[in-house]
């Protein structure tokens, strides 16, 4: 069977819909690098800069928007000015769309430039999901919930909370679900795979993206934007997946021949590149993620636990517990930071250091410097001053071992559906 042979000819649309994309995917890789490649986000971070001064600059003048567009390094990928900065790209790409269409209007196909648009592409969806994939595979993205969390009422969590601790809670999920990006990823670093890979993208990625959306994880755009890529590297095989799929026809073979330049060295050149880019993913993104190893497998701050609030005195009040009062301890939860719970189960965390020589426990934040005395193997006093009071309070541990979430386990064999 002969193999499928690139098309001489392209149809309007097809010209059309390429120049689109070509420039808009080239604008995306350029403007969202998400650190693919090494030093790429500290140099968009340079080039970058103009866009920091236009976009809010266009939202007020141009778009005439209301409220003014803050840029800060707060976490999230799907702030105002990352979709206005995707608003500009759509724009750019219809524009530059017409004026490629204006000035060249006698070629007839675009079948070696679509062949390196593919390459970039898959590029950057591959390195993309080996990052994730090697950060859920070592699980560094989702540790499992802190005491804190284990402590705080379910209806007080954000989406994205609950969703950070139902991916956390699983080891073997992280593992799972890190294999499968991962194997996204490594099938789209070669042509002969690419078509698998980009199926299997669409259902890996689709995943994150459905999560994303659903949980309100603030990733929305760059989740989107991978399946999108999935889906544009298709775009080759569309009739060949159509026969198979849905027409039951013969289904040649791809045509997976590369585009090579004329010059050998230059070949060469291309090859080292791709083996040395191939294995800077592997060592940054799987090597070093096992060498740092999980948070998980870390060390447990001394006096670890969480603890019953047995007695509570402020001043010379010994406070009882009401579940009305708004400055008694519940509890306290001592694990990578402090959590308080107080009587109407709000809970609020606290970075803090703890001093084992001279038995403080320091509040960072607020600087309350508490002195710890252990009465018994589970049982503490703190004593010192807690928002301008003394305090006398003394904590009787129950570890986290109570918590049906962490004790209950795996069981093969179920006689009764354990659902609280």
């Amino acid at each position: 069977m002969s193999s499928a042979t690139e098309p001489a000819t392209w149809t309007v649309p097809q010209k059309l819909a390429f120049r689109f994309f070509m420039i808009f995917f080239l604008l995306y890789v350029i403007m969202e690098p998400n650190g693919v490649l090494p030093l790429s986000d500290w140099l968009s971070g340079i080039y970058m800069e103009p866009f920091r001064y236009f976009i809010p600059w266009a939202a007020k003048t141009v778009l005439h928007l209301q409220n003014p567009v803050v840029i800060e390094q707060s976490g999230s990928g799907d702030t105002a000015y990352d979709y206005l900065l995707m608003l500009f790209m759509v724009t750019m790409s219809l524009v530059g769309m017409l004026l490629w269409t204006a000035a060249d209007r006698h070629t007839k196909n675009y079948n070696k430039l679509f062949y390196w648009l593919c390459v970039i592409v898959r590029y950057y969806v591959a390195i993309t999901m080996v990052v994730y994939g090697g950060l859920k595979v070592v699980k560094l993205q989702f540790p499992a919930p802190s005491l804190g969390r284990l402590m705080e009422p379910v209806g007080n969590m954000s989406p994205m909370g609950l969703a950070w601790t139902y991916m956390g809670y699983s080891t073997l999920f992280n593992h799972i679900t890190g294999c499968a990006e991962l194997t996204v990823g490594l099938l789209l670093l070669f042509r002969r795979t690419t078509t698998l890979g980009a199926i299997v993208g669409i259902f890996v990625c689709g995943n994150v993206m459905a999560v994303n959306y659903c949980f309100d994880v603030p990733v929305k755009l760059l989740s989107t934007m991978l399946v999108v890529m999935c889906v544009f590297l298709l775009f080759r095989d569309y009739h060949r997946l159509m026969n198979f799929f849905f027409k039951n026809r013969e289904a040649a073979p791809s045509n997976l021949s590369p585009h090579r330049f004329k010059t050998q060295w230059k070949n060469r050149v291309l090859i080292g590149i791709k083996v040395v880019l191939i294995g800077y993913i592997l060592y940054a993104n799987i090597f070093m993620a096992f060498y740092w190893g999980s948070p998980d497998d870390a060390k447990k701050p001394p006096l670890y636990g969480v603890y019953n609030v047995e007695t509570f005195i402020r001043g010379k009040d010994t406070l009882p517990p009401l579940t009305t009062d708004t400055t008694r301890w519940r509890k306290l939860a001592i694990d990578n930071d402090a959590n308080v719970q107080l009587m109407n189960d709000s809970t609020t965390g606290f970075l803090f250091m703890l001093d084992t020589v001279r038995h403080h426990f320091v509040i960072s934040r607020h600087k309350y410097i508490l002195r710890y005395t252990i009465l018994k193997p589970d049982t503490i006093m703190l004593q010192g001053t807690w928002k301008k009071d003394s305090v006398q309070i003394k904590l009787v541990k129950h570890g986290d071992d109570s918590f049906p979430l962490m004790s209950r386990g795996f069981h093969w064999i179920s006689e009764q559906g354990y659902n609280r």
